[in-house]
Parts: structure tokens; C-alpha cells; sequence
């Protein structure tokens, strides 16, 4: 019987675990063993994910959504009112185009479709990841872990000569009851992680059927999009061991924790691929770490953090910001405000890097501007 393998996918991606760090380590490449994976039955195509047919415009022309009073609401009304497009949730990841065609697929899938047609409808878009609690599913000896993201609608920008309402708060489309999803806390993400995350999802699907070539090439396009992407880094790991690539999958957990030694996935796989080697040692090493790992709800350290600042206690804040980086590595503001703290404890070069890591994260040009002018800044004070 194969061993259990634990896996984060997405219906929509979380990652979990604690530890301290002084400085982020150079980024190792990952291996990539293209020789031992026969091509895809279908290429990964990362632009047909937010892509929009003739049949999609179609569906867009004579609604009128530029001259309604609320064009947001008219287009959710256009896909999702029972009267209208009528669709459906399903456990499956699809292109905007194939949900539009389907009229079904999972949260990642209407998520696409949304974006896609509120792009062409000349309304702004952002992508959020919404921290709810774990949620394991199980198919023959693979484990996955669900996470949840949902799409947020602003107004369309002014033509010349017009006013609109583009101060408002942005509408926010969810496929969970609002029950589920109140108060939760989010997190604004970029399209390279989405459609990370959609590549990620082809592959583990891919997985669960025995696909490992399919599997393989849509992993390894997870990481062409967004390399920051931890999911994407414990799915080909997966690949890699189910192929018998032992080595590459042993480098590639490696890599990951190297960024987030707390990454519990990582820990429990490479665990058990160094306990069937007989290298139990290591293995009951990385076992205890994790067995050590305290359980905390998202942002639970960064919020400590953020009290253990106005509090004045900078060792402390700096602990517990490492802590959400240590699980974590992949979110902006989290090395920002452990950035932050570095700076007040003097330690420059640790705020720097930490930064630099910040803007290469961040989601948005606007944030990566930000960051790019407080780490030219930061240079500045220190060549003086």
C-alpha cells in the first residue's frame, strides 16, 4: 500500500506551522526533471484561465451594465440569478470559458469566470484569499487541504466628463453563505498566485486520477506563475515521489522549508520519505518539530505582533512576526511588518531583506511601488 502523502490544493490554499528566523535564505532552484514526464495530454495554458469567448461576450451584449445604476450588481445578477446563467458549484477547476460552458465548476473556477467577465465589462477586479478554518479531504492514499478564495468588484473608471462612484466600498462575490464567510479575515493576492492556484488544482486533480505527466507539467507551471507559491512546491514534491524521483522530491521539501521552516505539509512528507529510507533520525527530527508545532488560527501572530509593538516590546513582536513568516513566507505584509521591527531593533540588513521579499510578494503594482521606495530609501540611510 502506498504511503499517505499530505497535499495543499486549492478549491482554493492555506499553510500552517510556527518557528523563528533571523534572515530569509537565498532562494535554491528547484529541480526539474522534464526527461521523466512524457508531454501532457493537454499543455497547461495559464492564458486561456482568465480568458473570454465569443460565447461569454455574447452573453455580455444588450445588458447594459455601463448604464445601470449599480453595474457590480448587475453583473452578478447577469451570471448567478437563477433567472439568468444559473450555475452551480462543482468540485472541478475549470476556465472561465469551460464554467461559462459547463455552468458549473469549483470556487477557483467561478472565481475566474467572474473576473473574466467583469474585466470585458470594464469593471476593476481583485483577488482575495479568505482564511477559513482546515478542511482535509481524502481520495485513495492522497490527503489535500482545501482553502477558500473569492473575487471583490469595484466601479468602472470615469469617461470623460462623467462621475461615478468609484470611492465606494467594492462588492465582494463569494460562493460560500455569507454565514461562512463574515468576519473571516483576507488577504489581497495577485493574478500570478490565482492562477498559480488554478494550475496547482489542474495538477492535483491530475494526481488523484493517476495522471502523474499531467500532474507534473501543470505543478511545474504552478511555480512559472508564482514561485512563491507553497502549494505549488509540495505538489510537485508529490509528483516527484510518485514517480520514484526520491531525490528531487527530498530537494524540493527541503527548498520549501528552507523558506517556511513551520510548513506542516512539508515537514509530515518529507518525514515520512526519510523514515522509509530508514534514515530514521532525520526523520524523528522533523517528526518532533512537528509534533512541537502549537496550532493557531491565521493571523493569530500577527495580530499578537501588532498588540506586542504598541505594547513597545520589539524582541517580542519580532518573534511573533517571524512565527507567520516561519508558516507562511509568501505574504507581503507579514515580512513588511517583521521588516518594520528589524528597523527599530537596528537591524538593517535583516529589515532589508525582508522587504525586498515584501515587494516581490506584494499583489499589486501600487504595493510593489511602496516597497521599491522604502528599500531605495533604506539603502540610502545605510550608504550614508
Amino acid at each position: 500500500m502506498r504511503p499517505t502523502l499530505a497535499l495543499l490544493l486549492l478549491a482554493c490554499t492555506a499553510v500552517v506551522g510556527c518557528t523563528t528566523v533571523d534572515a530569509l535564505p537565498a532562494r535554491t532552484p528547484l529541480p526539474t526533471r522534464d526527461a521523466a514526464f512524457a508531454p501532457p495530454a493537454r499543455l497547461p495554458d495559464a492564458a486561456a484561465v482568465l480568458a473570454v469567448d465569443d460565447a461569454m461576450r455574447a452573453h455580455l451584449d444588450g445588458a447594459g451594465l455601463r448604464h445601470s445604476e449599480d453595474p457590480r450588481r448587475a453583473l452578478v445578477e447577469l451570471l448567478y440569478s437563477r433567472r439568468s446563467l444559473a450555475l452551480d458549484y462543482e468540485g472541478v477547476t475549470r476556465t472561465a470559458a469551460e464554467t461559462f460552458a459547463a455552468r458549473s465548476g469549483n470556487c477557483l473556477s467561478l472565481v475566474a469566470m467572474t473576473a473574466a467577465f467583469a474585466r470585458e465589462a470594464g469593471l476593476p477586479v481583485q483577488f482575495r484569499s479568505v482564511a477559513v478554518d482546515e478542511s482535509w479531504n481524502r481520495s485513495g492514499d492522497l490527503l489535500t487541504l482545501n482553502g477558500h478564495v473569492n473575487v471583490s468588484l469595484g466601479w468602472p473608471a470615469a469617461a470623460a466628463g462623467q462621475v461615478l462612484r468609484s470611492t465606494d466600498s467594492a462588492l465582494v462575490v463569494d460562493f460560500l453563505p455569507g454565514e461562512q464567510v463574515a468576519g473571516l479575515r483576507w488577504r489581497s493576492i495577485s493574478q500570478a498566485t490565482v492562477l498559480a492556484m488554478f494550475m496547482n488544482n489542474r495538477a492535483a486533480e491530475a494526481l488523484a486520477e493517476g495522471r502523474l505527466d499531467d500532474a507534473y507539467w501543470h505543478a511545474r507551471e504552478a511555480l512559472n506563475q508564482d514561485p512563491h507559491f507553497s502549494a505549488g512546491h509540495n505538489t510537485l514534491a508529490v509528483v516527484y515521489r510518485r514517480r520514484g524521483l526520491a531525490d528531487a522530491a527530498e530537494s524540493v521539501w527541503r527548498t520549501l522549508l528552507e523558506r517556511e521552516p513551520a510548513n506542516r505539509s512539508a515537514l509530515a512528507n518529507l518525514a515520512q520519505l526519510l523514515g522509509q529510507q530508514g534514515r530514521k533520525t532525520e526523520a524523528g527530527t522533523l517528526q518532533a518539530r512537528l509534533q512541537a508545532l502549537e496550532e493557531a488560527p491565521p493571523f493569530r501572530w500577527f495580530d499578537a505582533g501588532i498588540e506586542a509593538l504598541r505594547r513597545g516590546d520589539l524582541e517580542g513582536a519580532r518573534e511573533l512576526f517571524a512565527r507567520e513568516v516561519a508558516r507562511d513566507a509568501g505574504y507581503h505584509e507579514f515580512h513588511y511588518w517583521l521588516a518594520r521591527t528589524e528597523l527599530l531593533l537596528g537591524r538593517q540588513r535583516q529589515a532589508l531583506r525582508h522587504l525586498e521579499v515584501a515587494r516581490e510578494t506584494s499583489p499589486t503594482p501600487q504595493a510593489q511601488a511602496l516597497y521599491a521606495a522604502k528599500i531605495e530609501h533604506l539603502r540610502a540611510e545605510r550608504s550614508r
